[in-house]
C-alpha cells in the first residue's frame, strides 16, 4: 500500500515552477495523486499547452492575473474539454474573490474554490476590510454562498477605502531570500 493510497489527498498543488511545467506527464507517470497547476500563469495561451499536455487533473487560474472573469472562462472551457477540474486560485481580496465564484457558479468543471479569508499571510487586515457586507463571504459546513447583490455581489465601503488610501499602501512582502542573499521560491 502507497502512503497516499491510506492519506487520499485531493490534490498536489503546484508539484512544479511554472517554467518546468514540460516535466508534468513525467511526474503524472509516477504518482496517483492529482496534480494542480496554474496560479501563476497568464491568459488562455499560457493555460494552453499545460492543457493539451494531459498531465494535470485541476488548473488554477488567478483571474486578477489571467485576465478576469472572462479569459477565466475560456480557460475553464479549454479544461473541461479535457476532462479537467478547475480550482480558481485567490489569495486577494474580496473583488478576486466574489468575481472567482461568479466564475464558479457557472463552470461545469468547477471543482474547489480557494480563498485566503482569515490566513494567517492577512496580518494587516482581510477580505471583509472594504466591503459593507460582511457577511457575504461567510463559511457555512464548509460552503460559500453565491453574493445576490447586483453585479458581482459585494458592496465596497469606499470610505474605508479613502481611510485605507491615507494610510498608503501597506503590501505585505515576504523576505523571499535565502540565508546566503540569493532571492527564494515564493
Amino acid at each position: 500500500m502507497q502512503p497516499t493510497d491510506r492519506l487520499r489527498p485531493m490534490f498536489y498543488e503546484e508539484p512544479l515552477l511554472p517554467e518546468h511545467l514540460d516535466f508534468l506527464p513525467e511526474l503524472a507517470r509516477h504518482t496517483t495523486v492529482p496534480l494542480a497547476t496554474g496560479e501563476r500563469l497568464y491568459g488562455r495561451w499560457g493555460f494552453k499547452e499545460l492543457i493539451s499536455q494531459g498531465a494535470v487533473d485541476l488548473i488554477q487560474p488567478d483571474l486578477s492575473h489571467c485576465g478576469g472573469i472572462f479569459e477565466g472562462r475560456k480557460i475553464a472551457a479549454m479544461a473541461e474539454a479535457y476532462d479537467i477540474g478547475i480550482a480558481p486560485h485567490c489569495p486577494l481580496g474580496p473583488l478576486t474573490l466574489a468575481s472567482s465564484m461568479q466564475l464558479d457558479a457557472w463552470t461545469p468543471n468547477f471543482v474547489i474554490q480557494e480563498m485566503s479569508l482569515q490566513m494567517q499571510y492577512n496580518t494587516n487586515g482581510d477580505l471583509q476590510d472594504y466591503i459593507k457586507n460582511k457577511d457575504v463571504f461567510d463559511v457555512t459546513d464548509g460552503y460559500l454562498k453565491l453574493p445576490t447583490l447586483p453585479g458581482l455581489g459585494i458592496e465596497i465601503d469606499g470610505a474605508a477605502v479613502i481611510e485605507a488610501n491615507k494610510e498608503g499602501l501597506t503590501r505585505y512582502d515576504r523576505d523571499w531570500h535565502h540565508e546566503d542573499g540569493s532571492i527564494a521560491e515564493w
